[in-house]
């Protein structure tokens, strides 16, 4: 098995006297999709939010391949430059076309020539169906349709990590479907995957792995088929009930 793309080892992080994250380790292979599990404050976006240094941690180590990233000297914007990530909300700048969303890290981030990464992103939303809306603007689209471009615009860089962050929990349940076999397509290719998720079935399906945080600490982790069919913990087994019953 090659390196770990992804290491978090002993992350605490708190903001004032809520200690949020206590003690988080974690390992991602290259090709593995891991999915998130808790209840909402349990500490999954927080997690998501480290990884990509738009928090820094207060104590342990997150190593992207053979780089610790935590230290204080690296460039943050040199790390993103390797992660993909998309929110629960779009965040596609408004005054901009879709192509120019989904290429403006290639553009302006990897110096990619325009014609190169307007090539690239065409090629991509036409996978998506979304290639007649990419001179539109975004308030054009439907959430779901936005959502997809944020995700596209997340892999044009062809990144070595893609994390998402409860990506559905915005949509209208009748577009939640189509963002998901995106990912769902996204995980068969290959894309090495950090996602947060309310979607449990989704997550039995799809992930490799399963993490399930609870009150800042990994409460149990294993295959989907050990922690939706046989969880060993009673909280894992209490949050379960609420979604599997």
């Amino acid at each position: 098995m090659s390196d770990p793309v992804l290491r978090l080892q002993n992350i605490h992080k708190s903001f004032g006297d809520a200690h949020v994250l206590r003690g988080i380790d974690l390992s991602v292979n290259a090709h593995e999709v891991v999915a998130l599990i808790g209840a909402s404050g349990s500490g999954k976006s927080t997690l998501l939010r480290t990884i990509n240094l738009l928090e820094r941690i207060d104590d342990g180590q997150i190593w992207l391949r053979d780089m610790d990233v935590s230290d204080p000297a690296v460039k943050p914007d040199a790390v993103r430059a390797r992660i993909g990530v998309v929110f629960q909300h779009y965040n596609l700048f408004p005054h901009m076309s879709v192509l120019d969303n989904v290429t403006l890290a290639s553009r302006h981030v990897l110096r990619i020539e325009r014609s190169v990464a307007e090539a690239r992103g065409l090629e991509l939303l036409d996978r998506i169906g979304l290639a007649d809306q990419a001179r539109a603007f975004p308030d054009r689209l439907s959430g779901g349709q936005q959502q997809r471009a944020a995700i596209v615009r997340a892999i044009a860089t062809n990144p070595e990590l893609l994390l998402l962050d409860e990506i559905t929990s915005a949509l209208d349940p009748e577009l939640v479907t189509e963002v998901l076999d995106l990912v769902r397509e996204l995980a068969v290719e290959g894309t090495t995957i950090v996602m947060a998720t309310h979607e449990m079935a989704f997550a039995r399906d799809v992930a490799d792995t399963v993490v399930f945080l609870d009150r800042g600490v990994v409460a149990e982790q294993g295959t989907p088929a050990q922690v939706f069919g046989s969880p060993r913990e009673a909280r894992t087994r209490e949050f379960l009930g609420r979604f599997l019953a």
